[in-house]
């Protein structure tokens, strides 16, 4: 099979502001993410996180490095503070190399799941 660079999204909804809950969620998220599309820690090539401005009290990056990430790049931002936009939610891009054939599923948690209704959980 051909091996290519694909990116896979998640989203996932945290309880609020709180260090552990930005953790706990963050890892959840990337544990299916790598779980539902067959990949491991060699297959990723960076990971992207997003949260929304209302989330400040750690990096989604943690998590990943505290997961055995820490080899990846990773990268955080903030979201854009779009009015009446999900609040609390961690967005993640996670470029890898997989087979070009292998369907992507990308993966939406909790209330996340209503960013994108169009998707199959």
């Amino acid at each position: 099979m051909t091996e290519r660079v694909r990116g896979v999204r998640g989203a996932i909804t945290t309880s609020g502001d709180d260090a552990m809950a930005i953790r706990e969620a963050t890892t959840e998220l990337l544990q299916v993410m790598l779980e539902r599309n067959a990949l491991s820690a060699d297959d990723l090539i960076s990971l992207m996180f997003t949260t929304t401005p209302d989330l400040t009290a750690e990096f989604p990056a943690v998590a990943a490095r505290e997961m055995g990430l820490g080899a990846v790049p990773l990268l955080c931002a903030a979201e854009i503070d779009v009015p009446g936009a999900l609040p609390s939610c961690i967005r993640v891009l996670a470029h890898c190399s997989m087979p070009a054939q292998r369907p992507i599923r990308h993966v939406y948690l909790r209330d996340a799941v209503k960013l994108r209704p169009d998707i199959p959980q």
